[in-house]
């Protein structure tokens, strides 16, 4: 028969197998040469649905993965006619196959799908025949059968895997990096396993499809993986995904159901194998450190690194490399909070839950490789969030702060977004919590018809913009208890003191906003302008002359990379990558160290890496440039240091950073050990302020509470530009009467300035922020 199902019995196939058929493997196979005699085995790792020609004849298309370490290891399988529809009825993923009698042809897909280049076609007219294997316990004595019986696997410990194989494995999750948007078109996940040899496997995981990745929501939890293939890195052990990748994964905690977590249809799980489940969940219980369950937003302070398990209520796109996710989880956080400023069009989201929710909602900023994954997240979807930073706005030495939610750009300590079913336990259990929140205005909003809500929502709006009309357009952070002040009071008054005033804004200077941008150093109080990029490239241009010296190349703590590049001057190059643990980590986590590079290169490395710092070689060490350079690049920011107050030193002592547990390359972490004072962008202005008994010329001295933007960023953000000139129109709108301007409630202060002989008094903004509703 065309299409038949074989036994295993006491390790050989019953029916045999026709004693005139020879294995053929995949290596072997080429073009041209006669197959009537020969057989291919192999696993199927994909089955395509079944389908029909132009002619009507039946097709199927499956794949075959051999147990070859080479390269390519699987090949394409056509079958036509009737073949077709008897494999469609009885052949699954995992099913060992064997294809005996078979015409070979070059295969039009092989670059495309990375398979063998030649596909095996089989036929019941071309005499061809497939063979399944199954087991004895659910084979009849039919020739073909409806279902395929699944075979049994063989699972390697950890401590027991070679390089160059492909296997099946399980073991305890002890890190794992969330699905994250790889620099291709690919999900990437990064997972660690452990398992009872205590030896450890990072795995890396590569798919085109979301879904086909490990449902892993917390250290702890027990993964099953088929068909990975194993690679020596470094003297050590890794995972990468191989054609025909599968995983299930089971919750860790000891006494749970176990129940495969997958988006496969079709997948084996054998009895024996929740033995291994619950063994792998005992040992994990009394020998792993599995962390407890994630932080409510009633617990969270600032500065802190935490996990959170909250729903989706709203989300907007904030610009090319960060985007809005408004979450609650019930409970209500103890700080002020960041409201992150957003057209209103913009928001998505049930506009009146956005509303009685307000008091419980927190905005959340998902930066850089983390916004595609965000963009896709649905409205209402429950969320488990790693590694948010909780960060405090102002200054320490300021009484009044709110406190930020940010997720950083880049995997390092896992951090990512995870989509949680509506099964999983800690969803049940939020859910439930959830609806017994008594939410704002619940009562009367209830009453309402959809109509009379939009109709009340849009009522509100108009209102709030008439008011902002009306009102203050900025907000006072501190001293309430002060009273107004008369501008023409103030004038007449003996420096230093402080007021609080409600004026408009006539005029401001500089016009173009671009220029308020300034270094400042705290230490000497000194000011100077940002450097240009043409002075950047003179410097680097100077240095390059300075060859890299080869004894500094590759010490204990970085490892370097030299090259000349293509143009005419063939330039060396040379760059030092900053190790962890004697190990280099992921692009994202990096710090790196150049020699002889252009401010282009530069700037392309640091969209890719964590931060860089350009050096140069000297007999024994490497050192900075001259700090009219930067001395390091994070991001799309310079950052630059003082030179009156720097005592540079040596680049060696970035090791001490290096070695920390978790390096979090902090500008001013690295400023402290490098012996330099760091200059602070800030933004400098000057207002004219008018109340109808006078006018006084006030000084904004801001770093970034003044507009809630950071002047750090504003000189390579267009997003932000627009968005402050948009703010600087609100204040002073272009071509208004001064009756028609908006009111400023703000904090001034009068102090003196003694130039030579004469003492002059000085006005200066302070405790003061333009209203969320306005930014």
């Amino acid at each position: 028969m065309p299409v038949q199902l074989l036994k295993i019995i006491k390790g050989k196939s019953e029916p045999p197998l026709p004693s005139h058929l020879q294995r053929e493997d995949l290596k072997h196979l080429h073009a041209g040469l006669d197959y009537t005699n020969k057989y291919f085995q192999g696993v199927v790792i994909l089955s395509y649905p079944q389908t029909k020609l132009g002619d009507g004849t039946d097709f199927l298309k499956i794949v075959l993965q051999d147990n070859s370490c080479a390269r390519i290891d699987s090949i394409n399988i056509l079958i036509y006619g009737k073949m077709a529809d008897d494999c469609a009825k009885v052949i699954r993923n995992g099913d060992t196959c064997i294809v005996a009698g078979f015409k070979l042809a070059k295969s039009p897909t092989a670059r495309e799908d990375g398979r063998h280049g030649c596909h095996l076609e089989v036929s019941e007219e071309a005499g061809s025949a497939i063979y399944i294997y199954a087991q004895p316990s659910t084979t009849t004595a039919s020739e073909t059968a409806s279902v395929s019986v699944a075979p049994k696997y063989v699972y390697t410990p950890l401590n027991h895997l070679k390089d160059g194989t492909i296997v099946n494995l399980y073991g305890i999750v002890k890190f794992f990096k969330p699905p994250y948007v790889s620099k291709g078109t690919d999900y990437c996940s990064v997972v660690t396993l452990v398992d009872q040899s205590q030896v450890k496997l990072t795995c890396t995981l590569f798919s085109g499809n979301l879904d086909s990745l490990p449902k892993i929501y917390k250290i702890g939890d027990i993964v099953r993986f088929h068909r990975i293939k194993i690679r020596e890195y470094n003297g050590q052990m890794q995972g990468i995904t191989s054609s025909g990748f599968a995983s299930l994964t089971f919750d860790g905690t000891v006494g749970t159901p176990v129940v495969p977590r997958t988006s496969s249809k079709a997948y084996t799980f054998m009895d024996e194998e929740e033995k291994t489940v619950e063994e792998l969940r005992i040992w994990a219980a009394s020998n792993l450190s599995i962390s407890g369950p994630a932080a409510k937003l009633s617990g969270v302070r600032p500065m802190l690194f935490f996990d959170l398990t909250c729903q989706l209520v709203g989300k907007a796109k904030v610009d090319g490399s960060s985007f809005l996710l408004k979450v609650w989880d019930g409970t209500k956080c103890p700080y002020p909070t960041w409201r992150i400023p957003v057209e209103a069009r913009d928001l998505e989201g049930e506009k009146i839950l956005l509303h009685r929710l307000r008091n419980l909602t927190v905005d959340i900023l998902a930066y850089d490789n983390h916004v595609q994954l965000a963009k896709s997240l649905k409205i209402g979807s429950f969320l488990r969030i790693y590694s948010i930073h909780t960060k405090q706005a102002s200054d320490k030495n300021e009484d009044v702060s709110h406190v930020e939610f940010h997720l950083h750009g880049g995997t390092c300590y896992g951090r990512g977004i995870g989509v949680l079913p509506e099964s999983h336990p800690d969803v049940k259990e939020l859910k439930t919590f959830l609806e017994s929140v008594e939410l704002a205005d619940s009562q009367s909003m209830d009453s309402m018809s959809s109509l009379e809500l939009d109709s009340t929502y849009n009522s509100i709006a108009d209102l709030e913009s008439q008011r902002c009309q009306q009102l203050s357009v900025t907000v006072l952070t501190d001293h309430q208890d002060l009273s107004n002040t008369e501008l023409k009071t103030i004038r007449n008054s003996r420096a230093p003191q402080q007021y609080r005033i409600r004026a408009k804004l006539r005029t401001f200077k500089p016009q173009k906003l671009y220029q308020s941008v300034k270094l400042h150093c705290s230490k000497c109080n000194s000011l100077q302008e940002v450097p240009n990029g043409d002075a950047f490239d003179l410097i680097l241009q100077e240095c390059a002359v300075t060859p890299s010296n080869p004894e500094l190349h590759s010490t204990s703590w970085y490892e370097s990379v030299t090259w000349t590049t293509q143009d005419q001057k063939q330039r060396k190059i040379t760059i030092h990558f900053v190790k962890h643990d004697e190990m280099l980590l992921y692009p994202e986590d990096t710090l790196l160290m150049i020699e002889g590079g252009t401010s282009k290169e530069i700037w392309k490395l640091t969209r890719r890496f964590k931060c860089v710092i350009p050096v140069r070689s000297t007999k024994n060490d490497l050192e900075l440039l001259d700090l009219s350079a930067p001395f390091l690049l994070q991001g799309k920011v310079k950052y630059y240091g003082c030179k009156q107050c720097s005592t540079p030193k040596p680049i060696k002592n970035l090791s001490s950073l290096a070695a920390e547990p978790r390096p979090s390359w902090e500008p001013t972490e690295i400023a402290q050990v490098l012996g330099i004072e760091p200059l602070q962008y800030v933004f400098i202005m000057k207002f004219t302020l008018v109340d109808g008994t006078g006018a006084l010329n006030a000084y904004l001295f801001d770093y970034e509470k003044f507009f809630q933007i950071p002047a750090s960023e504003i000189l390579s953000n267009n997003f932000l530009q627009q968005k402050m000139q948009m703010t600087m129109n609100t204040l002073c709108p272009p071509g208004r009467k001064l009756d028609d301007l908006p009111w400023l409630e703000c904090f001034i202060k009068s102090y003196n300035i003694t130039d030579g002989n004469k003492q002059q008094v000085y006005y200066q903004i302070f405790d003061t922020t333009v209203a969320e509703d306005v930014v």
